[in-house]
C-alpha cells in the first residue's frame, strides 16, 4: 500500500505558506488599491476556503490511508501472525511500530499459553489416572480392616478414619480435577433446553439420604413444564453443590426449599435454608476457591463447592445471587438463561 505524500507537519507548512502569501497580497492590494476593495476581500475570502477545504481532504486522505494500514495488519496478524515479520520497520510510522511491536507480543503471549495449556491438560489426566488406584486399594484395606472380628474398638475407629479421609482425599482430587478441566477449557459446557424441574429433582436424589439422616426436610416447588437453557450434567452438579452445602450447615428439624420461576430473560431457581447463615463480610468470599468460613471450619469440606458451581453457571451466561444473615438462613439464586 503506498504512503502519503506528506507528512502531516509538511502538509501543514505548506497550507500555512499559502494561506500567509494570500494575506499579504490581501494586504498589499488593499495597501495599493490596484482593485475594488470588495473585490479583493471576496477573492481572499475564496482562496481562504478554498484552502481550508484542500487542507481537509488531505487530511482525511492520509487518515484513511494510516487507518488502511492498520487494518491491512491486523488482518494479516489475525490470518497468520508470522506475516507481520514481513514488514520493514524503517518505513512503519510511530504508531504501526508500537501496534507491530504489540501484535508480536501478543503471538507469543497466545504461544506460551496454549503451551501451557496442554501441559496442564497432560498433568490434570496424570494426576486423575496415576491416583485412582493407590486411592482404590487404600479404601479396600481399610474396609476388610474395618470387617475384621479380631479388631479393638480403637482399631476399628482409625480403620474407619482411614475410610473417612481416603473418601475426601478422593473427593478433593477429583474435585481439583474438574476445576482444572474447567479453567483450561478441556471441559466445555454445552447448553440445551432441558426441564429445570428434572434438573432439580436429580439434584435432590444425590442429598436425600444425607438429609434423611440429618432429620433436615427437602420442600420442592416446581412447574413440569418449565425448561431453560443449561447443560444438565454440568448443572445438575453445581446444584448439588449447593443443596449439599444447604442440608450440611441446616440443624437437624430444618428445612431447605427450592422453587423455580421463568422470567423475561432468566430462569430463577431459588435453594433457601434454615441453617446457620453466612456473615454480610463472607458473602463476597465464599465463591474463592478453598474459601472456608472460621465457624465452619472443623466441618466435612474442602470449600470448592461453591467456585465450581459459580464456574459451571457462569460458563453457561448465568449467574449466582446470595442473601444471607449470620443465624438467619441463606437463599442462593441461580440464573439459568431462558429459552
Amino acid at each position: 500500500m503506498k504512503r502519503a505524500g506528506f507528512s502531516l507537519t509538511g502538509i501543514y507548512g505548506l497550507f500555512s505558506a499559502a494561506f500567509l502569501t494570500a494575506s499579504l497580497a490581501l494586504g498589499a492590494g488593499w495597501y495599493y488599491q490596484s482593485a475594488s476593495r470588495t473585490l479583493l476581500l471576496a477573492l481572499y475570502l475564496a482562496l481562504v476556503l478554498l484552502l481550508a477545504a484542500a487542507f481537509l481532504w488531505q487530511i482525511r486522505r492520509m487518515v484513511a490511508s494510516t487507518i488502511d494500514r492498520i487494518d491491512e495488519m491486523l488482518d494479516n496478524a489475525i490470518a497468520n501472525p508470522t506475516a507481520v515479520l514481513s514488514y520493514d520497520e524503517a518505513r512503519l510510522s510511530q504508531l504501526e511500530n508500537r501496534l507491530y511491536r504489540l501484535l508480536t507480543v501478543s503471538s507469543a503471549s497466545a504461544a506460551s499459553i496454549a503451551g501451557d495449556r496442554n501441559r496442564i491438560q497432560t498433568l490434570v489426566a496424570d494426576i486423575s489416572h496415576q491416583t485412582k488406584t493407590p486411592l482404590a486399594n487404600i479404601l479396600l484395606y481399610a474396609q476388610l480392616l474395618e470387617e475384621r472380628a479380631d479388631l479393638s474398638d480403637d482399631s476399628l475407629k482409625l480403620a474407619r478414619q482411614i475410610t473417612f479421609q481416603s473418601e475426601k482425599l478422593g473427593f478433593l482430587i477429583q474435585a481439583l480435577v474438574k476445576i482444572s478441566r474447567l479453567e483450561t477449557g478441556i471441559i466445555r459446557v454445552a447448553p440445551q433446553p432441558a426441564s429445570v424441574g428434572a434438573l432439580l429433582q436429580h439434584g435432590i436424589d444425590g442429598i436425600a439420604g444425607k438429609a434423611r439422616e440429618k432429620g433436615v426436610e427437602i420442600r420442592l416447588s416446581c412447574s413440569e413444564e418449565l425448561q431453560a437453557l443449561f447443560d444438565p450434567k454440568w448443572t445438575e452438579e453445581a446444584i448439588g453443590n449447593i443443596l449439599d452445602n444447604a442440608v450440611k450447615y441446616t440443624p437437624g428439624g430444618g428445612i431447605v426449599s427450592i422453587s423455580a420461576a421463568a422470567y423475561e430473560m432468566f430462569t430463577r431457581i431459588d435453594i433457601t435454608d434454615t441453617g446457620i447463615g453466612i456473615d454480610e463480610q463472607e458473602i463476597n468470599r465464599i465463591f474463592q476457591r478453598f474459601y472456608r468460613s472460621s465457624r465452619v471450619a472443623q466441618d466435612e469440606g474442602g470449600g470448592i463447592g461453591l467456585y465450581l458451581a459459580r464456574e459451571i453457571i457462569s460458563l453457561q451466561g448465568g449467574y449466582i445471587k446470595v442473601k444471607s444473615k449470620s443465624l438467619d438462613g441463606s437463599l442462593f439464586s441461580v440464573f439459568l438463561p431462558h429459552l
